[in-house]
């Protein structure tokens, strides 16, 4: 298997000694789980369970994010972690222990939701994925056989009597699967900052758009339009359209 590497998004490590070296499995999953309390990523990581090692009761996490949107690595991704009584789906996914409030629905700040998307965006891409995909179930998420490009999310609820991640983050698992996807296509997609970095092809149309007026850009001649952008504009152009 090949190395795999870590988020540069994390600020804070701590990596816990309860975890297998290496993992079994490619990753193919994500599990969110929720702490159940509010805390920094540093602050769920310097937990005590996370940090001592305990071959029976001991946990960790491969990620933390926290309240005020902290990220924080407390397994290196290409090992498993001890998360979600599972050994078989730890050993596919990127677990994310996230701070939430102490009562059901176990609700997060939007700054753990926010980092929580951009964590995840970035785990996807590091591992060539162009999808997060919420199949809907518990069934159809554990029967679901992933794409080469693809990522599903699980939950730790599947595999014990426990809420987590809470009724607040699981009713939004398709929601997150949307924003994440989004993400890695628009970040797939080419942008050009000014009009001299529009090809020649497309550069009469977007001109014109400019002259008019229609397209203003952001000031100091940046325009930042994509390739799709630019080459539906040409052809509605060149059909007299503009």
């Amino acid at each position: 298997m090949k190395k795999v590497s870590n988020s540069p998004l994390a600020t804070y490590t701590r990596i816990s000694p309860n975890k297998n070296h290496p993992r079994k499995y490619p990753i193919t999953r994500i599990t969110p789980h929720c702490v159940v309390g509010q805390f920094t990523a540093k602050q769920i990581l310097d937990m005590n369970h996370f940090t001592t090692y305990d071959p029976n009761n001991g946990s960790s996490c491969n990620y933390a994010v926290g309240k005020d949107g902290s990220i924080g690595l407390g397994v290196d991704e290409g090992d498993r972690s001890w998360c979600s009584s599972s050994s078989d789906n730890d050993h596919r996914a990127v677990t994310i222990e996230v701070s939430s409030d102490l009562v059901h629905p176990y609700e997060i700040t939007d700054a753990a939701y926010k980092a929580l998307i951009d964590l995840m965006a970035d785990i996807c891409k590091r591992n060539g994925k162009t999808k997060l995909i919420w199949p809907g179930s518990k069934e159809s998420a554990l029967a679901y056989q992933p794409k080469s490009d693809e990522m599903v999310l699980t939950a730790h609820r599947f595999f014990a009597n426990k809420a987590c991640p809470g009724d607040y983050m699981y009713s939004r698992f398709g929601q997150m699967a949307e924003e994440v996807t989004a993400r890695l296509e628009d970040d797939d997609m080419t942008y050009y900052k000014t009009i001299n970095d529009v090809p020649n092809d497309y550069r009469p149309s977007v001109q014109k758009l400019i002259t008019k007026g229609v397209l203003k850009g952001y000031g100091n001649g940046e325009i930042n339009v994509s390739e799709d952008f630019c080459r539906t504009m040409t052809v509605l152009d060149r059909l007299n359209l503009l």
